[in-house]
């Protein structure tokens, strides 16, 4: 545990009204360096990654990750009883993050001019498929929707094939990084620069993703390049690309800085290769990159993969194998910068959680709990935060609304 006054955002006060990843994936980021995260889920049913991929005694094992550091309290929102205790709740927080569909929590009288009227501080993120205008702002969204639409899968894959997609929700888990980047810049505006203003944060899914994709758009406009599927290479960045070794395993070089691409070509034996004016820069060696690439290979096939990696790291030559999960929980580097962390669960002993990103030396994120049970902590907010008695919260309950 990390002694008091040495975490990032000690005092700062979330409440968590979203759901599955995006909006939820942001406040763990926000709790793992020391916010409080309150966490609204619906009565009996909860937040449904609760049910989500592998489960073990009732609750998916992805859930004891995703809600690590949070507090759950559970509210029906539907109900009047349950948006007034949210009305009463954002007195006492900083930033609400959801991530319903737009207008949901209009509807609900939790607009950001209805609570801003009650807290004029507050920051409020609001992550969605589209965005909370436009023209397809009413769409149902998701992050696989979001890659699709910002241009991520058009590029994803091979030509001969049909668009794939990342094997995880990239596009909720970007959405996730921008809205906490976006909430630390309005806190930063609110407090540090003395303003007392709130604000929106209006995260779009497809627009996360539509801001990584490089070059994609300049090029079009000025060249009517259209990037295509690629496979393992990356045209015109070369040599960088994927390679089979002796034993069937593979290894993942980065050769396309020039003196980079020099010391390869002497670590394979092919110190005339590394001068030849041909591939003295990128441009030129994109315009041999087949052959390159067919050399390269002819080399890695000689001989099996850790071989290769001696010759590589010796060399200063970036290079890599492709790491399963089992690789990763295995690698004494990950072990190293505790990435591989176990965590108590209730119930099921210690599990294995990734480690807190990024690494800060002076407030160092921790985890603290693993997620909790549904509505473990909901008569501790609401006497702690709105001192609500004892009676109080038992009637709520016995009217469904928490």
């Amino acid at each position: 545990m990390i002694e008091l006054g040495k975490k990032a955002l000690e005092g700062l006060r979330v409440l968590e009204m979203g759901q599955l990843i995006a909006g939820p994936s942001a406040s763990r980021l926000l709790a793992e360096f020391g916010a409080e995260v309150i966490k609204v889920e619906s009565p009996k049913t909860g937040d449904p990654i609760r049910a989500w991929r592998v489960v073990e005694n009732g609750t998916s094992l992805w859930w004891y990750v995703q809600s690590r550091n949070k507090k759950s309290i559970t509210i029906n929102l539907r109900e009047s009883e349950g948006q007034q205790l949210i009305c009463e709740l954002v007195k006492e927080v900083d930033i609400l993050i959801e991530n319903f569909r737009p207008g949901t929590m209009e509807k609900w009288g939790l607009g950001y001019e209805d609570l801003k009227a009650i807290n004029p501080r507050l920051i409020m993120i609001r992550v969605s498929g589209y965005g909370q205008d436009g023209p397809y702002r009413d769409k149902a969204g998701f992050g696989s929707i979001g890659e699709a639409m910002g241009g991520l899968r058009y590029i994803t894959g091979y030509p001969d094939r049909p668009p794939t997609r990342v094997g995880i929700s990239i596009g909720d888990s970007l959405s996730a990084l921008y809205a906490v980047i976006g909430a630390l810049m309005a806190v930063y505006h609110r407090d540090t620069k003395g303003t007392g203003e709130g604000q929106v944060i209006d995260v779009a899914l497809y627009e996360s993703v539509f801001s990584l994709m490089e070059s994609t758009l300049p090029e079009f406009d000025r060249a009517g390049l259209i990037r295509e599927r690629t496979g393992s290479t990356l045209p015109g960045i070369t040599p960088s690309n994927t390679y089979i070794c002796a034993d069937g395993k593979y290894v993942v070089i980065g050769a396309n800085g020039d003196a980079i691409f020099k010391r390869l070509m002497n670590v394979m034996g092919y110190p005339e290769i590394a001068e030849d004016p041909r591939f003295e820069n990128n441009t030129k060696r994109s315009e041999h990159a087949d052959y390159l690439d067919k050399l390269i290979e002819e080399w890695t096939k000689s001989m099996p993969f850790t071989k290769v990696m001696e010759y590589l790291d010796e060399a200063k030559v970036p290079a890599g194998s492709i790491y399963s999960i089992e690789d990763i929980v295995n690698d004494a580097h990950y072990q190293a910068r505790e990435m591989i962390r176990e965590v108590a669960v209730e119930g099921l002993g210690t599990l294995k959680m990734p480690g807190i990103v990024p690494k800060m030396s002076e407030t160092p994120g921790e985890i603290e709990w693993a997620g909790p049970k549904l509505g473990q902590h909901t008569d501790e907010i609401l006497k702690e935060k709105i001192h609500l008695s004892d009676e109080q919260i038992n009637a709520l309950k016995e009217h469904g609304i928490i």
